[in-house]
């Protein structure tokens, strides 16, 4: 679900808590049950923003490229990602701020289902790496599969309380559990590319604002923050794109575009 940019806020928060599937998606939004992050800590996060303003995170992969959900899109020229990124009220001096080239939306994404919600932005520059800004580290063939035991870190600048309707303004993490049952929550709605993550008791998820986002395990990029029903409640955990379906697709989109170069 894609919010208009000259929607009010205040209008679109009503509208989202009409609609049984919450997708996880606004101006107004944060992470719930969490903490501000040491300034810098997470240097692969990214603030995609519309008019200057937040709407959206994603996971900077390579120096040209950031990994963001589908329904985060908008077109190129009019968002910009912002690096090195952490207080969106204060010019702190360090944030890199570069336009978007090229959008490329998985060719199978379904809004309505949310099946294949992962779009690859290219920057119209290289971010440049240094000690506040460096890439995710990708799951590959060989990574071992993640376990109920497995702790997962989700960050964003989405709302910290149910129902809010203001931004964080600064950058918030999380840690939740990986729910390999997530089928048991989301009946007939949970595809091979979606994992589930969060707190057995609830309270602690991704919500309204983190879309896109990411969601690191075991050091790597596992998922993108995609959709839930309501925001950390105990019987509907947050879902995730699963990041290792998609490893080849995401591979394959930035070789074919560099040689067309």
């Amino acid at each position: 679900m894609v919010s208009e940019g000259n929607m009010d806020p205040l209008i679109e928060f009503a509208v989202l808590l009409l609609v049984a599937l919450s997708v996880r998606e606004s101006f107004t939004d944060r992470i719930i049950g969490g903490q501000e992050v040491q300034m810098y800590s997470i240097k692969y996060q990214a603030s995609i923003q519309y008019n200057r303003e937040h709407y959206c995170g994603g996971t900077l992969i390579r120096s040209q490229w950031v990994l963001s959900a589908a329904h985060c899109w908008r077109p190129a020229q009019v968002i910009q990602v912002i690096l090195s990124e952490h207080n969106l009220a204060v010019d702190e001096g360090f944030e890199q701020v570069i336009n978007v080239s090229k959008i490329f939306v998985h060719p199978n994404y379904n809004y309505k289902t949310f099946n294949n919600d992962i779009m690859l932005m290219k920057l119209s520059d290289p971010a440049y790496i240094n000690a506040n800004v460096q890439p995710a580290s990708m799951p590959a063939v060989n990574t071992p599969a993640l376990t109920t035991s497995t702790t997962c870190t989700v960050s964003g600048w989405g709302v910290t309380q149910i129902y809010s309707y203001y931004l964080s303004p600064v950058l918030r993490s999380v840690n939740v559990q990986f729910i390999s049952t997530c089928e048991l929550y989301y009946s007939g709605r949970i595809t091979e590319n979606m994992i589930c993550a969060g707190s057995r008791l609830g309270g602690k998820d991704s919500c309204q604002g983190d879309s896109g986002g990411p969601l690191i395990c075991n050091g790597n990029l596992e998922g993108i923050v995609s959709w839930g029903i309501s925001c950390a409640n105990p019987y509907f955990p947050g879902v995730y794109t699963k990041v290792r379906s998609y490893v080849q697709w995401i591979s394959l989109t930035i070789i074919n575009e560099n040689a067309g170069n």
